[in-house]
């Protein structure tokens, strides 16, 4: 798969992107996060979770949308989140997004 365009960083707070930081690299080393800090999002595929990433600085909370693989974390959106409900736009995003990585 070939990746184009620009890729813009999230505004999240110093501490906020160490948080990201700190549980990705648990993610990549295997260990399976349970909530307050990841829960599956079967909505958007097999193997997908949410990881909750609260930013204080910001007064808002940071989702990761991520995919465990047997080598890799593939994080395939990030956003502020403001309601309970995720956007079906960020959904439909993701399950693109999926479906191109995948091959289809």
């Amino acid at each position: 798969m070939v990746l184009s365009g620009e890729i813009k960083t999230p505004p999240l707070s110093k501490q906020a992107r160490t948080d990201a930081g700190v549980l990705l690299r648990r993610l990549q080393r295997g260990e399976v996060l349970p909530m307050p800090h990841s829960r599956p999002m079967p909505v958007i595929g097999p193997r997908c979770h949410e990881l909750r990433i609260p930013d204080p600085a910001g007064s808002q909370t940071w989702r990761i949308l991520y995919r465990t693989e047997p080598r890799e974390i593939l994080v395939v959106e990030i956003f502020s989140k403001k309601t309970q409900l995720t956007p079906r736009q960020v959904i439909d995003t993701c399950i693109r997004r999926l479906r191109e990585w995948d091959g289809g």
